[in-house]
């Protein structure tokens, strides 16, 4: 019986020895033989997850105005510096009212050169103004143009929205917004818009056309 059990021991040690030089090639040999996975990009594009963390993008209220409030929350919790506000008040004496709230961001800048998508921002905005897309497709062969300014980063105007400035519902204050009252623009805030903007207004956004690019 003790002459078996070693012959069998030494046979094992044999078989361990002269298999032991191709031993780590076994999963290489195991997926030889199977079918490639090829992703055909970009002529094929995969869709991408629900929460996926892609480009950013700055929210409106259904009536058209802008939901950010230039607290510049979002750029103290970048852990990259990648975004720059600058806030600044609203005026209804003079027709410039872009958000809901006492301030709106007057420049918002995301230099996606730094950005690393970790989506903290969107955590510290309290008014849910900043979300993040599914676009992901954001190379460049300039660095400049990485750096995305606000009429980039503003959501586009949906159905039965107005482009801001123009003044808030007629008896709803910030609050009624927040709560989601307002389910888009009245028959004044058009004929306001109708009045007082022009077809050939440089932006809409409230940013300085010639507002340089600094984040």
């Amino acid at each position: 019986m003790r002459r078996t059990v070693v012959a069998d021991t030494n046979k094992q040690g044999f078989l361990e020895e002269l298999f032991a030089p191709v031993a780590g090639f076994g999963v290489t040999f195991a997926t030889m033989f199977r079918k490639v996975a090829t992703e055909e990009y970009p002529e094929e594009k995969r869709p991408t997850q629900l929460r996926f963390h892609g480009r950013h993008q700055l929210n409106r209220h259904p009536d058209g105005l802008e939901k950010c409030v230039g607290c510049e929350l979002c750029a103290w919790a970048c852990p990259a510096d990648a975004i720059l506000v600058e806030g600044a008040d609203n005026d209804d004496a003079s027709g410039q009212r872009f958000s809901p709230g006492e301030r709106y961001g007057r420049v918002y800048q995301i230099n996606y050169l730094r950005c690393i998508f970790c989506g903290l921002c969107i955590e510290a905005c309290p008014t849910r103004a900043l979300t993040m897309t599914n676009e992901y497709e954001l190379a460049d062969n300039n660095r400049a143009d990485l750096i995305f300014t606000k009429d980039q980063l503003l959501a586009p105007l949906q159905s039965g929205m107005v482009p801001a400035p123009h003044p808030m519902v007629q008896g709803m204050d910030e609050k009624d917004y927040y709560k989601g009252k307002v389910t888009g623009a009245t028959t004044e805030q058009e004929e306001w818009v109708r009045a007082h903007h022009s077809d050939d207004d440089a932006d809409a956004s409230g940013a300085p056309a010639d507002e340089g690019k600094t984040a």
